[in-house]
């Protein structure tokens, strides 16, 4: 397997790449409505930290990315990204994602990926998950309604209070997405945390939405944090405590985003983000 090309860490003998997907502006609403209790002194802060995140017109500027998660005991991927040009994320984001290319610029095979984690179920993280059939790696080019997982060995992980309330996050995810990896019988539900291969860790981190999951690589004083939507800015990675307007659960979020930021013991945490300009912080 050829040496990733794209931005990595290592947290022992594991590797977490970076799998950028896309990146384009916010367009619910302004970054302002998006984190209303934020000061002015924070935002200034703020971006000096990541002057990226805000575009020449002053919109809040996402990166679209997934991570793989490599060990000598299997390969893992977190999260799906925006997905192709037909994915449910295509009403708002930058589609098609370029997940493909930035898992073969890694060296990462779709057919050997064994674990598919999701960290929740918004559309701009599990559109690659499942895909027409023209988009599979060696699909037959046919057009229409057939869908088949983007990673056809893999096992895809949901928090069960994630899949109960699918139809109060999307319901159109039910069809695209959870239908599809029940009938190949590639989705396991679990309930709260839960050990993965090469010394990762699924966490339940509930509050962006019920069931939200986020993955811990390491143990001891060192550590990596993939944070799924767990935090979504900068600033709230500067400022836990700062809700976001569109966490199902505000409290819940915040704690579920102080206790992970916070691990008692932890002397290194790397931060691996999805939508803040670098993928790796060190807090």
């Amino acid at each position: 397997m050829s040496a990733s090309a794209a931005p990595a860490i290592r947290i022992g003998s594991t590797e977490i790449i970076a799998l950028a997907d896309g990146a384009g502006p916010f367009s619910f609403s302004s970054r302002a409505e998006a984190f209303p209790e934020a000061s002015a002194a924070q935002w200034a802060v703020t971006d000096r930290f990541d002057p990226d995140s805000v575009d020449a017109e002053g919109r809040w500027r996402l990166q679209f990315r997934a991570f793989a998660v490599r060990s000598e005991q299997g390969l893992v991927v977190v999260d799906a990204g925006i997905g192709p040009a037909d994915s449910p994320a295509a009403s708002w984001t930058p589609v098609p994602g370029t997940l493909p290319e930035s898992l073969a610029a890694a060296g990462v095979d779709p057919a050997e990926v064994d674990t598919v984690v999701l960290t929740h179920l918004h559309t701009d993280h599990v559109g690659w998950a499942v895909v027409s059939e023209d988009a599979v790696p060696g699909g037959e080019g046919a057009s229409g309604p057939d869908l088949r997982p983007y990673f056809p060995n893999a096992e895809y992980l949901l928090q069960r209070n994630e899949f109960d309330a699918v139809d109060s996050l999307n319901p159109q995810l039910r069809e695209s997405v959870i239908d599809p990896l029940q009938a190949t019988g590639q989705l396991r539900l679990l309930d709260g945390d839960t050990p993965l291969r090469g010394g990762a860790k699924a966490v339940a981190t509930p509050g962006h939405t019920p069931g939200h999951q986020s993955v811990v690589v390491g143990a001891g004083r060192e550590q990596a944090l993939i944070t799924g939507d767990l935090l979504v800015h900068a600033i709230q990675l500067l400022h836990p405590e700062l809700a976001y307007a569109f966490e199902m659960d505000r409290e819940t979020a915040r704690r579920s985003r102080e206790r992970m930021l916070n691990a008692e013991g932890v002397t290194t945490l790397h931060v691996a983000t999805t939508h803040l300009t670098e993928p790796f912080v060190a807090r």
